[in-house]
């Protein structure tokens, strides 16, 4: 007997080879579907409240602050919060020392991961395994543990106090984006750059005008995230900023807390809001290539 879901229609053919799709799987599939559903939205609303109390709390007067128990909404909304918190810290003078770094960083990052997995990736030398395995291996090595030779380097060369070593060592390449982009290099048909070869061009003119231009989604993904590292790093210039004309925003907000000691929640609040703002709007004009990242960095793995 011919289950009733499995009955050729009208204008189909009968396949024997179908799968048998019963009524119990599908309420069971639709069951399933509406629990992941709600689990997906009672977990975004887990990690979306620490923003919307930061946000509401931003806009409360400090009386309103100390409450209990703490009031949801403002009951009366401050937006002056804003400008008195860009007044009593120098918030603009820490946005443009972050934006100097984060510019600066990106483009080190970029430049060297490209160029490094471009010779991991299609350039034939003797050792180029084992170098490449040593490079993942210093993944493995933590920051603190560098920190002091770092701190003794850069204390030599006389760049403690300035926003050098935050910056400099980008250019030098990060292990994981050198990995990223050699995985993704190593997919360009080689083919490409023996044309070119044969044409005349040089071995950075193939980098630079054959290969690059075909891991533009890749570059443009190590880049955001190169951003976001540099914006959010706050262990950095605690180690290497002396000065508090070159503080980041991290590490002034962080000074202008431990400083005042009992400093205005509400004020500290607005800054961070100020400060969370740029990367909330970066991941809504590039939300597509955010995602796409997330995905490509399972699919290396």
């Amino acid at each position: 007997m011919i289950p009733r879901n499995r009955w050729p229609s009208p204008s189909s053919s009968f396949d024997p080879h179908a799968p048998v799709v019963w009524p119990g799987m599908v309420w069971l599939y639709r069951v399933v579907r509406v629990c992941v559903g709600v689990a997906v939205v009672l977990l975004a609303l887990f990690f979306l409240f620490p923003l919307f109390w930061m946000v509401t709390t931003s806009l409360k007067p400090i009386a309103e602050v100390m409450m209990t128990p703490p009031a949801w909404l403002p009951g009366e909304w401050k937006w002056d919060n804003y400008r008195e918190a860009t007044r009593i810290i120098p918030f603009w003078t820490y946005t443009w020392n972050t934006i100097r770094v984060c510019v600066l960083y990106v483009c080190g990052v970029v430049l060297s991961s490209a160029l490094v997995g471009y010779g991991f990736a299609c350039l034939t030398w003797p050792g180029r395994d084992r170098f490449f395995a040593v490079t993942l291996a210093t993944m493995m090595i933590p920051f603190p543990v560098l920190m002091v030779p770092l701190f003794a380097i850069f204390l030599k060369l006389g760049w403690i106090g300035t926003l050098m070593p935050l910056w400099v060592p980008a250019f030098f390449g990060t292990a994981y984006n050198i990995f990223l982009m050699r995985q993704f290099l190593m997919m360009v048909p080689a083919e490409l750059g023996e044309a070119a070869r044969i044409d005349g061009c040089g071995e950075f003119r193939v980098f630079w005008q054959v290969v690059l231009p075909q891991v533009r989604t890749p570059l443009m993904i190590v880049a955001l995230f190169a951003f976001l590292y540099a914006w959010n790093d706050f262990f950095g210039p605690l180690v290497f900023l002396t000065d508090k004309e070159l503080f980041t925003l991290s590490l002034g907000l962080q000074d202008y807390h431990a400083g005042m000691g009992d400093a205005p929640t509400n004020l500290l609040m607005a800054a961070a809001t100020l400060m969370v703002l740029p990367v909330l709007i970066l991941f809504f004009l590039f939300q597509r290539n955010f995602l796409q990242g997330v995905s490509l960095r399972h699919m290396v793995h």
